[in-house]
């Protein structure tokens, strides 16, 4: 399939890593390329390297390939917004934080540790040429049901992960939203005291 490409890179206010400035987060997705497993397999390794407090590593991943009832299920639990488009990726995935022990004791840096080790997959997926988006509009409890899990873990977000589609195939306010400039606040505005 030949896809446009979009130059989606981040106007920086100060230099960054040409990863981290061309990384963004498409909605359309290839809806016939499987994913190759070999980079996926890099994006779960790189997530499993990722810091955290003790080494504690409270995440856990559920990870569905397009085409399994897995991955129709966790299809069904994405919010009607996000399954206009996320059924087309190859990959779901779902970002579980272990947010207690096995005998109870609270991990209070779960949800942090869990965002780096995203972080880590999501760059490292763009790296090696697939593309990445997190979607928080999902029903936890039914992912809980799928997956069985115990109370202690909890999904956090949904993150699609396959090849770049075509956006003119996305519906409309979902194009004008693949095109449109990214922006961020500036730093002046997210950096509340620097001494």
């Amino acid at each position: 399939m030949s896809t446009p490409v979009l130059d989606r890179t981040a106007q920086t206010e100060h230099p960054v890593l040409d990863v981290l400035a061309d990384r963004w987060s498409p909605r359309a997705f290839d809806a016939e390329n499987a994913v190759d497993e070999s980079k996926l397999a890099s994006a779960l390794e790189a997530a499993r390297w990722s810091p955290s407090a003790n080494n504690s590593q409270p995440w856990r991943f559920i990870v569905a390939r397009r085409g399994t009832e897995l991955h129709e299920g966790i299809h069904a639990a994405l919010m009607g917004f996000n399954q206009a488009w996320a059924g087309n990726a190859a990959v779901l995935i779902v970002a579980v934080a272990e947010t207690a022990t096995a005998d109870g004791t609270p991990i209070s840096h779960a949800v942090y540790d869990l965002g780096q080790a995203v972080a880590h997959l999501s760059v490292q997926a763009h790296h090696d040429g697939l593309v990445v988006h997190q979607m928080s509009g999902f029903e936890p409890e039914k992912i809980r049901a799928i997956a069985g899990l115990d109370e202690r873990f909890l999904p956090m977000t949904v993150i699609a992960l396959g090849d770049l589609g075509d956006a003119s195939e996305l519906p409309e306010a979902l194009k004008q939203r693949e095109v449109a400039p990214r922006v961020r606040r500036p730093i002046h505005e997210t950096v509340v005291l620097s001494a």
